[in-house]
């Protein structure tokens, strides 16, 4: 049913996929860790009841497959920086040299390692009844209780990474959006992939994601537009504080799209730039 090759993952393994409409629209997504017995789901924070709904949908009644929403009973953790291998082995999880998409548990929790999706980092699952605890051994650890969003905003748009809700939704197709690498190609028939696989053959992706540099801060959902047309929106906004100026992700049509085009956000003017804006 979604874009990444899913059959093929073994236990310590995940990867992020997508569901797609008959257009090829994104419509969630969300990362499959496959354990022993089951595929735990990982959907985007605020997402979890919809997609098992939409899940449950897709069941016929002759499938071998049950759906059950476990939100309740799990609590989730996003770590991230230099020091996050080390707060993480205080779990007694190690997984330094591992390769992306691996996970593993350890006392019933359990944390998935990924680099090319959000912010590079580890998703932890922890019991619900256990977050007090693991909050407290990973602070004493080193970590730090991120009070808002602010610097994990900033990080990702230096990062020029999308996101539910942002740049990850049903207005773009993945390879528009920036997470056409979730997009398998050699596996079977999925929703809207044909329409992905012609625009990947024929080069037909007429817009993308763009890094927007800008002397003030852009407004998020103004309207890009070159030589006075509509060519884009902004999706994302941050002030970064490494290089100490606004940034903004944006969506932009082709051939506004490319790096040292000048374009205007709203009435601001701003320079599109390749993405990452920072390694």
């Amino acid at each position: 049913m979604t874009t990444n090759h899913i059959n093929a993952l073994k236990p310590g393994q995940s990867a992020v996929t997508v569901l797609t409409s008959p257009t090829a629209r994104i419509v969630y997504v969300f990362t499959v860790i496959c354990r022993p017995d089951d595929l735990l789901l990982l959907p985007a924070i605020g997402e979890t009841a919809v997609l098992e709904r939409y899940l449950r949908g897709q069941i016929f009644f002759m499938d071998k497959v049950k759906v059950r929403n476990a939100s309740a009973d799990y609590a989730r953790l996003r770590m991230m920086g230099p020091k996050a291998d080390a707060a993480l082995a205080a779990l007694g999880i190690n997984l330094t040299a591992a390769a992306n998409g691996a996970w593993q548990a350890q006392n019933d929790r359990l944390a998935v390692k990924q680099l090319t999706y959000d912010v590079p980092g580890y998703e932890v699952i922890v019991p619900t009844a256990q977050l007090t605890e693991v909050t407290d051994i990973l602070t004493t650890a080193g970590a730090v209780l991120m009070a808002d969003e602010v610097a994990y905003t900033a990080r990702r748009v230096e990062l020029g990474r999308p996101l539910p809700g942002f740049e990850l939704t049903n207005d773009y197709n993945p390879l528009e959006a920036g997470v056409g690498w979730a997009c398998a190609d050699n596996k079977g028939c999925y929703t809207g992939q044909e329409i992905i696989a012609r625009q990947i053959t024929y080069d037909k992706v007429t817009k993308t994601l763009v890094g927007l540099r800008s002397t003030e801060m852009l407004t998020l959902g103004a309207e890009i537009t070159a030589d006075g047309r509509p060519v884009g929106v902004v999706t994302s906004v941050a002030y970064s504080p490494d290089l100490k100026r606004p940034l903004a992700l944006g969506i932009v049509k082709r051939p506004h799209n490319l790096p040292g085009g000048q374009v205007t956000a709203g009435e601001t003017a701003a320079e599109i730039v390749a993405l990452p804006f920072v390694e």
